[in-house]
């Protein structure tokens, strides 16, 4: 399955932060909505990075448990790993796997046009799966 299947079912709604808001913000952002990531923008739309909840996590080795007024900027990760629409789930999850990563920006060009997790790979492979077993069993009957 591609990628642009997948994002077709998901949810529209792309959670942002900016980079200059705080730590505070985010997580407060990450739990409200029972995410585990945040796709950072400069404030004009462009997004310039992920904050993730290990970012966070690591965020309190350098800071401390103190993390309320540290900027997202300062925690982000700016070496955004992006994919495409025209790939594969299977592709997709090769890239979390190699790079130790759970969420994927989804970029057509310069353009976001989705946000994918682990989880919602994991899920479509499910049921594909399941699919898969099905067919075979009609097969092995008929």
């Amino acid at each position: 399955m591609k990628l642009v299947e997948l994002i077709k079912g998901k949810q529209n709604e792309i959670i942002q932060i900016g980079a200059d808001r705080t730590i505070a913000e985010a997580a407060n952002t990450i739990a409200q909505n029972k995410i585990g990531a945040l796709l950072v923008n400069d404030g004009a739309g462009t997004i310039v990075g992920i904050l993730s909840e290990r970012d966070i996590v690591r965020g309190m080795s350098q800071h401390g448990a103190n993390l309320q007024d540290v900027k997202v900027s300062e925690l982000m990760t700016s070496d955004l790993i992006r994919c495409a629409p025209g790939d594969t789930v299977n592709e997709a999850m090769a890239m979390m796997t190699d790079r130790r990563i759970r969420h994927l920006p989804v970029f057509e060009g310069e353009q976001l046009v989705g946000f994918i997790s682990i989880g919602d790979l994991v899920k479509c492979r499910m049921l594909e799966v399941q699919s898969e077993a099905e067919a075979l069993l009609q097969y092995i009957h008929s």
